[in-house]
């Protein structure tokens, strides 16, 4: 058994695998249960900064890839322990196997690694939208969005300068620093979407608008579904869906209707020439009766002018912050209950009516003719 167990293959005892897979099956069984437990004193740090947090949750979120990395690295590390095979010493492309292995398994450490912190960044997103949702403000919601895509693009980065670092080995001081010139270039490549990243921060910070406001920008109007890195999606009132670059929306000019006060209907009534003075005054004070609603907040009624063919009478009120479904129904209310006035009072548009008058004695026009 001790003959067996010191046999040699491939510049490794027995013994040796043996303990490996030894360690590496145990790791195999008990991961859930190893992973599950750190998960467990992970969730205590995090419940120290933020209280009433769902511990299975958080577990069942970080535990896979928790598991995955710890296997990963204790694999690693067990297998450095052998000697790497002397039948192996070749070269593929002017580097060497042990080079190629060594250099695949840091890459798989490391994206395992990154996995477990972006799963630990979705949870933290997780708490933060439950406390966003708590506020009547859609800003927070938003943000927590915002900065979760934001930390995830930042963690990627950092996991391909470890893995040019530490799997093959780069500078990454001296190659940042020769890459300047060409990071020059592709800053100014890039410059429409550096651009649009700093006004999604300015959004943002500023706040001209938030989701679920309603805007109008560049002749769209819409609603605001979501706010990105890039862009700014709005939901029209034709159902359609816009991508609106975020430079575009902080440059242009935003109307927030969203944060209207009030509603402004108009009335413009061009009343015939036929009507007494006292008829409009009765229109006048009738349609004042008629803005007595109980949506609208102030008015202004007056005869603005007599023209040559018209009486003006202009009518300016102002509703409360209604939806536009329910502001129309307002403004058709007014109209309808306008020209039942008018009816009743027997006052005519200017041109309702038009009639031809020929005077003098038509045969002695035609004889004259001839």
């Amino acid at each position: 058994m001790q003959d067996f167990l010191d046999y040699v293959i491939l510049s490794n005892r027995v013994s040796d695998y043996l303990i490996v897979l030894a360690v590496i099956l145990f790791v195999l069984l008990l991961k859930r249960i190893i992973s599950r437990y750190l998960a467990g004193l992970l969730f205590r740090l995090f419940n120290r900064i933020w209280k009433n947090l769902d511990k299975e949750s958080f577990k069942n979120l970080v535990a896979q890839p928790l598991g995955l990395f710890l296997l990963i690295f204790v694999s690693i590390i067990s297998l450095h322990k052998l000697r790497f095979p002397v039948e192996w010493k070749y070269e593929l492309y002017d580097y060497s196997i042990m080079r190629i292995v060594h250099c695949i398994g840091t890459i798989i450490m490391i994206v395992s690694f990154i996995w477990l912190l972006l799963r630990t960044v979705d949870f933290i997103a997780t708490i933060l939208e439950r406390k966003a949702d708590l506020t009547p403000d859609q800003t927070d919601n938003q943000l927590v969005v915002f900065f979760r895509d934001f930390f995830k693009v930042i963690i990627f980065i950092i996991g391909v300068l470890l893995i040019l670092k530490f799997a093959f080995h780069f500078n990454i001081g001296n190659m940042l620093t020769g890459l300047s010139i060409v990071g020059a270039a592709v800053a100014l490549a890039l410059r429409e979407s550096l651009e649009n990243l700093i006004a999604s921060f300015i959004i943002f910070f500023d706040k001209p608008f938030t989701q679920g406001d309603l805007v109008k920008v560049q002749n769209i109007t819409g609603n605001v579904e979501r706010i990105g890195l890039r862009s700014t999606r709005i939901r029209t009132d034709q159902k359609t869906y816009i991508t609106v670059p975020n430079k575009q929306m902080v440059d242009s000019i935003l109307d927030n209707l969203s944060l209207r006060t009030q509603l402004k209907g108009e009335l413009r009534l061009q009343i015939a020439l036929s009507a007494s003075s006292s008829k409009i005054e009765e229109l006048i004070a009738g349609i004042k009766k008629i803005m007595q609603h109980k949506e609208i907040e102030n008015f202004s009624i007056f005869l603005n002018d007599i023209a040559a063919n018209a009486i003006l009478i202009n009518a300016d009120y102002f509703t409360k912050p209604l939806t536009h479904a329910d502001f129309i129904i307002v403004k058709e209310e007014i109209n309808l209950q306008v020209l039942k006035l008018m009816e009743n009072l027997e006052i005519e548009l200017a041109g309702a009516s038009t009639g031809i008058r020929i005077e003098g004695n038509l045969n002695e026009k035609l004889n004259s003719s001839n």
